[in-house]
C-alpha cells in the first residue's frame, strides 16, 4: 500500500495571508493568480500552503474553530466587486492596513465580516445549483459548523465548554431554537463557505492547469474550542462534564525543561478504530479535494502520542501511549485516493514512526536550519538524506535563513561555512549558498520559504513558538519577486534537475542556446557580481522602513 514516491521537483512555501492584497491581508485575488504565474515563471513545481481554516484566538492556522471550514478572510473582495455584490467605493471606505507588510489582525477583525455581510445581503446565492450542490455535499459539517458560530457569537465569543448546557451537550430542542431564531445568520456562515471554497478551487484548477501542485498542510489535532469537539464529543477523551481527561503536547527535551503543554484534546483512537476511522477519512477526502499533497504536522502522534493531565499546567507528568498506527494510516490512505502525503516528522527519531514511514512510503521531513550544530552529529546535514525525502531551509515555525545564519554561535557558524566550503560569499548573500545545499540534495522535493529566496531578516519569520502578537503577520510586497529573482530561481531548479517541464520546452541544443541568452541578458555581468568592500546590504534582522 505505499504510495509512489515523488519526481524530482522544487517548491515555494507561501501562506495566503502573507500575498499581497489591497485589504490588508492576502487572498484568493489577483495577486494569488500572479504569484502562481512566477512559480511557472521560476519552473517550481510546488506551492505549499498553511492550514486554511478560520483561526481564533493568537490568529494561527494551526488552532482552528474548524477541521473543515475555510478562511472568510481569505475571499477576495475585488471578485465580489466584479459580481457586483459590493461596491469599490464601500470596500475602499475601510481602512484595511497600517503597515504594507504586515496584517493586522484588529482591523481586519473589525471591518471583514462587514463588508462580507454587505455582499451577503447583495447575493441571490439560494438560488444558484452550485450552491445547493456545495450545501449537499458538505453536509457533514457545514451546518454544525455554522451553529458552532452562531452559538459562539450569542455568547459573546466565549468558548462552548462555557455556554448555556443545553447547548453545550446539543440538547436537540435548544438547537432547533437557537436555528429558528438566527436563521438568516446561519445562511450568511453558509455564504462564507460557499464563497471561500468557490474562490479556492478556481484559484487551485489555475495553478494546476498550469502545472503547479498544491502542498496543504492539516494539524493532527484540533483546538477543544471547535466546531468539531463540540459536535463530535464522542471522538475525544472527555469527561461526562464534557472536559478533557488528558491533552496534547511534546515531552521536556533540550529546548524547553518544562515541555509543550499544546491544551489540545486527545482523540479516543479506540472509538475512532470501531467506526473504521469515519471522522478521519471524511477529514482526509475533504483535503483530498482541497490540496494535491497533504502534509500531516506531528505525524508522530498517530503511531505514538504524549499525554498529559488536563489538570497539569506543563507537561513534565507527561506519558507517552500508543496510536492506531498502520490502521490509521491505512484508512485515510484509501480516503484520499491517488493524492499523497508528506509526513512532518521532525524531532526525536522513533522507531515507531520510521517503520510506518517505510511501510507506507510516506517522505519525511529534513530541516537545514537543523543540521549546524557543532555540538553534536546531525541527521539533518544533506550528506545523511534519502531520496524519498522532503528539505525545508526553514518551516513557518523556523527562523528566516538570514536571521537563523546571525543567530549562530561562531563555532557553529565556523562548522557551517565549512560545509559550505565557502568562505567568500557575502553574509548578505548567505541564504543562496544554503538553499543551493537544499536544492543540490538527493531529497526529491525541496520546498523554500519565499521569505529565504527575498534574504529577509527575522523581522519577516512566520511565527515564533510559544509567543503571541507577532506572528502570521509578515506580508511579501507587491514588487518584491523581481524578474531577476525568479530567473536565478528558475536557473537554480534547471541546474540541479527540479525544473518543472513546461510545454513549449525546446529541444535540447536550441533550449540551451536560449537559455545562454537569457542569463547574459537577465544577469550583470561577471565582474559586476564581485561584491565590493562597500555593498550595501540589510542587517539580518533590521526590520523596513
Amino acid at each position: 500500500m505505499a504510495q509512489k514516491e515523488f519526481e524530482r521537483g522544487a517548491g515555494i512555501l507561501m501562506h495566503i495571508s502573507s500575498l499581497p492584497s489591497p485589504y490588508g491581508i492576502g487572498s484568493f485575488g489577483k495577486d494569488a493568480y500572479e504569484f502562481v504565474d512566477r512559480l511557472v515563471g521560476a519552473r517550481q513545481k510546488y506551492w505549499q500552503v498553511l492550514p486554511l481554516g478560520k483561526t481564533s484566538y493568537g490568529d494561527s492556522p494551526y488552532a482552528s474553530f474548524s477541521a473543515f471550514a475555510g478562511n472568510p478572510y481569505f475571499i477576495d473582495l475585488d471578485t465580489l466587486i466584479e459580481e457586483g455584490l459590493i461596491t469599490k467605493e464601500y470596500v475602499d471606505s475601510f481602512r484595511w492596513n497600517i503597515e504594507e507588510q504586515y496584517v493586522d489582525y484588529g482591523l481586519i477583525y473589525n471591518s471583514r465580516f462587514i463588508v462580507l455581510k454587505e455582499a451577503y445581503k447583495n447575493s441571490n446565492h439560494k438560488a444558484l445549483k452550485e450552491y445547493k450542490e456545495f450545501v449537499k455535499e458538505n453536509d457533514f459539517w457545514i451546518d454544525d459548523y455554522c451553529l458552532y458560530c452562531v452559538c459562539k457569537n450569542d455568547a459573546e465569543s466565549t468558548s462552548w465548554q462555557d455556554w448555556e448546557e443545553d447547548i453545550r451537550f446539543r440538547k436537540q430542542e435548544a438547537l432547533d431554537k437557537k436555528i429558528e431564531e438566527f436563521s438568516d445568520e446561519l445562511d450568511f456562515y453558509r455564504f462564507l463557505q460557499f464563497k471561500f471554497f468557490e474562490q479556492w478551487f478556481k484559484l487551485k484548477e489555475y495553478a494546476n492547469e498550469k502545472g503547479i501542485e498544491i502542498i496543504g498542510d492539516i494539524p493532527i489535532y484540533v483546538a477543544m474550542d471547535s466546531a468539531d469537539v463540540w459536535s463530535h464529543p464522542e471522538i475525544f477523551q472527555l469527561d461526562e462534564n464534557l472536559e478533557a481527561k488528558k491533552v496534547a503536547g511534546v515531552p521536556p527535551d533540550a529546548f524547553s525543561d518544562l515541555g509543550q503543554r499544546w491544551g489540545n484534546p486527545l482523540y479516543d483512537w479506540n472509538k475512532l478504530e470501531k467506526d473504521d476511522f469515519s471522522w478521519w477519512r471524511k477529514r482526509m477526502e475533504h483535503s483530498a479535494k482541497l490540496y494535491d499533497i497533504v502534509r500531516i504536522d506531528h505525524f508522530i502522534g498517530m503511531t505514538k502520542y504524549y499525554t498529559i493531565p488536563a489538570e497539569d499546567e506543563d507537561a513534565r507528568n507527561g506519558k507517552w501511549e500508543k496510536g492506531p498506527g498502520m490502521k490509521l494510516i491505512k484508512a485515510i490512505s484509501q480516503a484520499i485516493g491517488d493524492k499523497k502525503i508528506i509526513a512532518e516528522d521532525l524531532g526525536v527519531k522513533i522507531p515507531e514512526v520510521v517503520e510506518v514511514l517505510e511501510k507506507s512510503g510516506f517522505p519525511g521531513m529534513k530541516v537545514l536550519e537543523f543540521a549546524f550544530d557543532s555540538r553534536e552529529k546531525s541527521d539533518y546535514l544533506p550528506y545523511t538524506y534519502e531520496k524519498n525525502s522532503v528539505v525545508y531551509t526553514g518551516t513557518h515555525d523556523n527562523m528566516t535563513l538570514q536571521g537563523w545564519y546571525h543567530s549562530l554561535s561562531p563555532a557553529s557558524k565556523t562548522f557551517a561555512l565549512r560545509y559550505l566550503g565557502n568562505a567568500y560569499t557575502p553574509e548578505g548573500e548567505i541564504h543562496w549558498d544554503y538553499i543551493r545545499l537544499a536544492l543540490a540534495s538527493v531529497a526529491k522535493l525541496a520546498v523554500i520559504p519565499v521569505q529565504d529566496y527575498l534574504g529577509l531578516g527575522n523581522w519577516a519569520r512566520t511565527n515564533e513558538p510559544s509567543t503571541l502578537g507577532k506572528n502570521w503577520r509578515w506580508r511579501m510586497k507587491k514588487d518584491d519577486l523581481t524578474p531577476e529573482l525568479i530567473a536565478k530561481c528558475r536557473e537554480m531548479a534547471e541546474i540541479y534537475g527540479r525544473a518543472k517541464k513546461v510545454q513549449a520546452d525546446l529541444p535540447e541544443k536550441e533550449r540551451a542556446d536560449k537559455d545562454t541568452r537569457e542569463m547574459q541578458e537577465e544577469r550583470p555581468a561577471e565582474k559586476e557580481e564581485k561584491p565590493t568592500a562597500k555593498e550595501e546590504r540589510r542587517s539580518a534582522d533590521e526590520a523596513p522602513q
